[in-house]
């Protein structure tokens, strides 16, 4: 892939999250075009109702397409559109929803959390059952919706087959299925599959679609495939300061993302290079990669003598620090090129070697 200001790169490129790369040179032209003139505001304009059309044209002609501001926005509203307060979510303990919202589901949404364990990250349809002995009785808070991360928080991804069988178990419970799809184009690329094969067509009913982490500057989108669910979402959203003002500039971002292919060719490059990482740091002894890279994200258990350099470097965001064994998650993104890969590899090398001398 061709990076246009490769030639002028000056900053340290980060492998902490894709949320640190910058915005794609394309998604940047498509913000400055939107900048000319006046429209009307909140998202009854020409850029928003283009944005509408491109979706459609992914997922399906009655999509209900919504913009927001962030991927918490994007969860924690589509849940509260599909829940009443005394119902609850099923999800894995490491969803983002369960750790990394602040509690936000439960106190804007007002919906429970059941999280289950999943050391892969994935849910299955035996995870869902385990949390019904509760249904019909006053004390418990009752299962609605089923919440599953695709790419999940582990890198790992969902076949299309293990969503179906967790959406049948779900629909054969009354309840629905929503996806939090912050990496969905990186499982879309990971798979070979259409964005709709691996949402709408195997049994998602929400889906909140990222693009901040493939190459836009800022905004998540929310996507109803039945209408009758998304009738009133739009005073979720304004409920919970979601709504844009100036909405153009976060709609003209998903249709750079989405007229064409920059959406796969972002989410591919991102793939290969973790798969590239991946293979430059597994021979390294003292590194163990733990999770299989299936989409943009490599987990590796690393010396626990090499947290303090490794985390100076500002490379990556660390999970575990303080376990006998630390794991490291290291993300690339559109913008990592196989010379940043190379030269980060180099200093992990270096690095567990020096601690393995001074030990």
């Amino acid at each position: 892939m061709t990076h246009p200001d490769s030639a002028n790169r000056i900053y340290q490129t980060s492998f902490a999250s894709d949320n640190n790369t910058g915005v794609h040179p394309a998604v940047m032209e498509a913000i400055v075009a939107a900048n000319e003139g006046d429209v009307i505001a909140y998202g009854d304009d020409p850029f928003t109702g283009r944005a509408v059309d491109v979706f459609r044209q992914h997922f399906g002609a009655d999509t209900e397409p919504f913009f927001v501001m962030n991927g918490t926005g994007a969860n924690v509203t589509a849940l509260a559109a599909i829940t009443r307060p005394f119902e609850a979510v099923i999800c894995t303990d490491c969803a983002h929803i369960n750790v990394d919202e602040c509690g936000a589901p439960e106190r804007v949404a007002g919906c429970k959390l059941l999280p289950v364990s999943a050391p892969d990250g994935k849910l299955t349809p035996e995870d869902i059952e385990s949390c019904l002995s509760g249904r019909g009785d006053e004390h418990n808070a009752q299962p609605r919706v089923v919440s599953l991360t695709q790419a999940t928080e582990t890198g790992t991804v969902y076949s299309p087959e293990e969503m179906r069988a967790i959406a049948e178990t779900a629909h054969a419970n009354g309840m629905l299925v929503h996806m939090d799809g912050a990496r969905i184009c990186n499982a879309a690329a990971a798979l070979g599959k259409p964005l709709r094969e691996i949402t709408r067509d195997a049994g998602v009913d929400v889906l909140s679609f990222g693009g901040t982490k493939n190459g836009l500057m800022y905004g998540e989108a929310v996507l109803f495939f039945y209408p009758d669910l998304a009738a009133d979402y739009r005073y979720y959203r304004k409920q919970a300061t979601q709504l844009a003002s100036k909405m153009r500039f976060v709609a003209a971002q998903f249709t750079a993302l989405l007229e064409g292919n920059l959406w796969l060719e972002n989410a591919l490059h991102a793939n290969r290079m973790a798969s590239l990482l991946a293979a430059s740091v597994r021979e390294i002894p003292g590194v163990d990669i733990v999770q299989p890279v299936e989409s943009n994200a490599v987990f590796a258990a690393i010396p626990k003598e090499t947290v303090t350099p490794l985390m100076e470097h500002s490379y990556f965001y660390l999970a575990g620090s303080d376990t006998p064994i630390p794991v490291a998650r290291w993300m690339t993104s559109w913008r990592t090129t196989e010379e940043d890969v190379h030269a980060f590899a180099a200093a992990v090398k270096e690095t567990v070697q020096r601690a393995g001398k001074m030990g």
